[in-house]
């Protein structure tokens, strides 16, 4: 494990002194450029959340690194994306019978030591002839070694690393379906801001955001969660498409999804505004194309007379990602950037858009 980070770590680190991503600007030096988020680490080129696609995408510098928070069995925070374990392990291999009677392998049923069993591959899917990546050009699955790593492991390797090469990258951690861990008597909101606090995040001078799509749940973190611990951190309101159940609700003994409709609504944001710093939207409620022109959505617009930030996510490079009518990379981040004028952007190639930035910095 280490030695891969270390060669993550060193491949990087040429890439980014050769490229035009480590010139950028920082955005505490220019506050014009839009900051960049690396969206899982550098989720483009290793498989997401492993300690070396965190390194990989510390080489290539972006203002911060993401991380998606679970819990494991005995209550230490997991950085991945879902609170299965199903499509980036060989979970089902290691630990056959220990799935739920959903089919699915919950992260909260395994303890640590038995996560660290695990072996972390690319997302996939199945495939009527095995799993198949999601994203066929990228890290080929089940090669190399990876593994899962805590948000203690993640954080001491970022600071760390700005100790020992002086930059100032942040941290961007994301509460994953607070609603869940409820229901399973876990506040995962509670546990999060304990380990925050105790690595140093207490305030706005430090280099953080904390998200969540959660939105009772950050006016808990807000009013009550923070004030008891003394905290006073910027959050960021993610806004899902209903439909893909980001929170779920009990009602009449069964699931039904959460209505995000409400946050783009009049009187949403300004709601919004009460508790949060900012909004996460998907890309697609800032644009769309309406008789094969593109038009702006002015949400992002509306968001800004409430004083909230627009970091939208996600950006990537992969051809089967960009939206059919955008034929390039460059061209999504010109639009984002120039048109819409976002502050931010989660990406899976922050050496991409922050090539892109270093040559078109807005003015």
């Amino acid at each position: 494990m280490i030695k891969n980070v270390l060669v993550a770590l060193l491949s990087a680190t040429a890439i980014a002194c050769s490229a035009d991503a480590a010139a950028a600007p920082s955005s505490d030096s220019n506050p014009q450029r839009p900051i960049v988020i690396a969206h899982r680490g550098a989720s483009g080129y290793l498989p997401e959340h492993t300690l070396e696609a965190k390194a990989l995408a510390y080489a290539m510098r972006p203002d911060y690194i993401e991380q998606d928070l679970v819990l494991s069995k005995d209550n230490h925070l997991i950085v991945m994306h879902d609170i299965y374990l199903d499509n980036t392990t060989d979970v089902a291999e290691v630990f056959p019978g220990r799935a739920r009677d959903d089919g699915h392998y919950y992260t909260i049923d395994f303890t640590l030591a038995e996560l660290k069993q695990l072996n972390v591959t690319e997302t996939f899917v199945a495939g009527p002839q095995g799993p198949v990546a999601k994203y066929p050009n990228r890290f080929p699955l089940w090669k190399s070694s990876f593994q899962l790593s805590t948000l203690a492991e993640e954080i001491e390797l970022i600071q760390g690393l700005n100790r020992t090469l002086g930059y100032d990258i942040g941290i961007y951690p994301e509460i994953k379906k607070p609603h869940f861990h409820h229901r399973e008597g876990r506040d995962i909101a509670t546990l999060t801001l304990t380990k925050l606090k105790q690595y140093g995040y207490t305030g706005r001078e430090q280099k953080i955001y904390l998200q969540s799509f959660d939105a009772e749940e950050l006016q808990r973190i807000k009013r009550e969660l923070m004030p008891r611990l003394d905290m006073d951190l910027p959050l960021i309101q993610l806004i899902a498409i209903t439909a893909w159940g980001e929170k779920q609700l009990e009602v009449d003994g069964k699931l039904s999804n959460y209505d995000y409709d409400w946050m783009l609504e009049p009187g949403g944001l300004e709601r919004i505004a009460t508790y949060a710093d900012g909004i996460g939207p998907w890309l697609g409620m800032l644009a769309q194309v309406k008789e094969g022109q593109l038009h702006t959505t002015g949400l992002a617009q509306r968001a800004r007379q409430h004083q909230l930030q627009v970091h939208p996510y996600t950006f990537r490079a992969d051809p089967s990602e960009l939206p059919p009518e955008v034929e390039s990379f460059e061209r999504l981040l010109h639009i984002a950037v120039e048109r819409i004028g976002i502050d931010g952007l989660f990406t899976d190639h922050p050496d991409k858009a922050l090539s892109y930035l270093s040559r078109n910095n807005p003015q």
